[in-house]
């Protein structure tokens, strides 16, 4: 008798342990549904949702010339910062010496700094020691303020003699797009020439030197962001 109990016993317990599994089973299902005794369908992502606009990206770099300017730099460097956006800014030397602390808001913003000869002079025409002085000069002012020599160099008019390449050691950056800003204060001229014009991995040429300059340059972000454009610095363009 008293086998006879144990056996049933075991099999009771064994029942029950059984039984045990699969309420945990259950709950364990209950849990991973998201709710107990009700199954959840989730949505889940599919691929095809997605436009050709948010896997890809076009790059584009924007530039501007003759800076710093005194009086509609700094406004153009706040509105970037808004946007979220780095641009690359070629800088005249003596202008630098004159508003240092705009060059190092520049800097610690995180835009691309490069030279633009001392005073704006057509580097071509000068003697080969004239204007390696232009551009050494340039230089010296910029490492001044941001403790680093600029590496690029944007000759003014775009003219530069390619054996200045090896006495400078600058890398010339022109430009694939230029709305001539400087030559009109109408900003949504401006913002049309580039828009139509501009394409995947194009340097538009800007200017800070004038509010229309500066407006067109923040209407062009705004458009080319909502088009799928991305914003970054020459270095970007040229070697990656």
């Amino acid at each position: 008798m008293k086998k006879l109990r144990n056996l049933i016993l075991g099999v009771d317990l064994l029942m029950l342990c059984i039984a045990a599994g699969k309420i945990a089973e259950h709950k364990m299902l209950c849990m991973v549904s998201g709710m107990e005794g009700e199954v959840v369908n989730r949505p889940s992502m599919n691929v095809t949702d997605l436009s050709t606009q948010d896997l890809v990206k076009k790059k584009v770099a924007l530039t501007f010339d003759d800076g710093p300017n005194a009086k509609y730099t700094e406004k153009l460097l706040e509105g970037l910062k808004e946007r979220g956006v780095q641009a690359t800014f070629f800088l005249l030397g003596e202008r630098v010496e004159r508003s240092p602390d705009i060059v190092k808001k520049m800097y610690t913003d995180g835009h691309l700094i490069g030279n633009h000869s001392y005073e704006h002079v057509n580097l071509s025409t000068l003697s080969d020691e004239a204007a390696v002085v232009q551009v050494n000069k340039t230089n010296e002012a910029i490492y001044k303020v941001t403790g680093e020599f600029p590496e690029y160099i944007r000759p003014p008019y775009g003219c530069w003699k390619s054996n200045l390449d090896y006495k400078t050691t600058m890398i010339e950056v022109l430009w694939n797009v230029d709305p001539l800003d400087w030559k009109t204060d109408n900003s949504d001229a401006v913002v049309q020439r580039v828009v139509s014009d501009v394409e995947e991995n194009d340097i538009i040429l800007l200017h800070d030197a004038s509010e229309s300059s500066v407006n067109a340059a923040f209407q062009i972000v705004d458009k080319l962001q909502k088009d799928g454009y991305i914003f970054v610095t020459v270095d970007e363009i040229l070697f990656d």
